[in-house]
C-alpha cells in the first residue's frame, strides 16, 4: 500500500532530503506551516515507515577508500533457505555497501567500497569460496557519473 501523502508532507520530505540537519523552525518556515504542526507531521512520517533515518554522505575517497567494484553473483541454488542465506551472510561483509536480488543471469548484485585493490582481491577470495557461490563477475568503476541516493520529489 502506497502511502497518501499531502503537499504539505511533499514538501517537508524534500526539505529533509536536502538538509536533513534543518531545524524544525527552518522547516516550518520551508513548508509554510508553523513548527508544532511540522514536528507532528515529521513524527508521523517517521512512525509510518517513509523516513526510515537520518545520515551523513560521506566522500568514501576522501577516507581513503578508493576503489569501488560491482560484483554480479550467481548462485547454484536459488532454493528461498539459500537466497536468505547468502542475504545473511551479505549483511556480515562490511565491504559490501549495497546488494540487490536480481532477476536475469546474476541473482545479486553488490556494490563493494574498499580501500585497495589488494583488500578488494581478499574480499573475492572469500566470496568466491562462500558457500553456494556458483559465479561471481567483477566491474571496476572509472569514475561516478551520477550519485543521487535520494528520492525524486519535485
Amino acid at each position: 500500500m502506497k502511502a497518501t501523502l499531502d503537499a504539505i508532507d511533499w514538501k517537508i520530505l524534500k526539505e529533509l532530503q536536502d538538509d536533513g540537519r534543518i531545524t524544525n523552525v527552518e522547516l516550518a518556515r520551508r513548508v509554510g506551516i508553523s513548527a508544532p504542526p511540522c514536528l507532528r507531521r515529521m513524527r508521523a512520517l517517521e512512525e509510518a515507515g517513509i523516513i526510515t533515518g537520518y545520515r551523513a554522505l560521506v566522500d568514501e575517497k576522501a577516507l581513503g577508500f578508493d576503489v569501488t567494484v560491482f560484483a554480479m553473483v550467481g548462485l547454484s541454488s536459488q532454493a528461498e533457505a539459500d537466497l536468505s542465506g547468502f542475504a545473511a551472510r551479505v549483511r556480515e561483509w562490511a565491504i559490501v555497501r549495497e546488494c540487490y536480488m536480481l532477476s536475469g543471469e546474476a541473482d545479486f548484485i553488490l556494490k563493494c567500497v574498499a580501500p585497495s585493490l589488494r583488500a578488494f582481491q581478499g574480499f573475492i577470495e572469500e566470496l568466491t569460496a562462500a558457500p553456494n557461490v556458483a559465479s561471481v563477475k567483477t566491474s571496476l568503476t572509472i569514475r561516478r557519473v551520477k550519485d543521487a541516493p535520494l528520492v525524486a520529489i519535485v
